[in-house]
């Protein structure tokens, strides 16, 4: 039997507007090309946005940058820690 608080935590998670923010681990550098990091001024400032089923949306410099993109695809921005 699902409770209403369960039923309303699921709700919230499998929303399809919901990104989460996080920052990116050290070993996840390791799977970004070169390139990509040719421009990164601060490597410690990346932050990933991922979607529900842990699917990487994108790497953005910066959380402000990252919640700000979030936002400018009409999406809500949720950290993770």
């Amino acid at each position: 039997m699902t409770t209403d608080l369960e039923h309303q935590a699921a709700k919230l998670f499998s929303a399809k507007d919901l990104v989460y923010v996080r920052r990116i681990a050290e070993n996840e550098l390791d799977d970004l090309p070169d390139e990509a990091l040719q421009t990164i001024n601060n490597r410690e400032s990346l932050f990933v946005l991922a979607n529900g089923d842990g699917q990487q949306l994108a790497i953005v410099e910066g959380r402000e940058a990252a919640f700000a993109a979030a936002r400018a695809h009409e999406m809500r921005p949720v950290s993770v820690h």
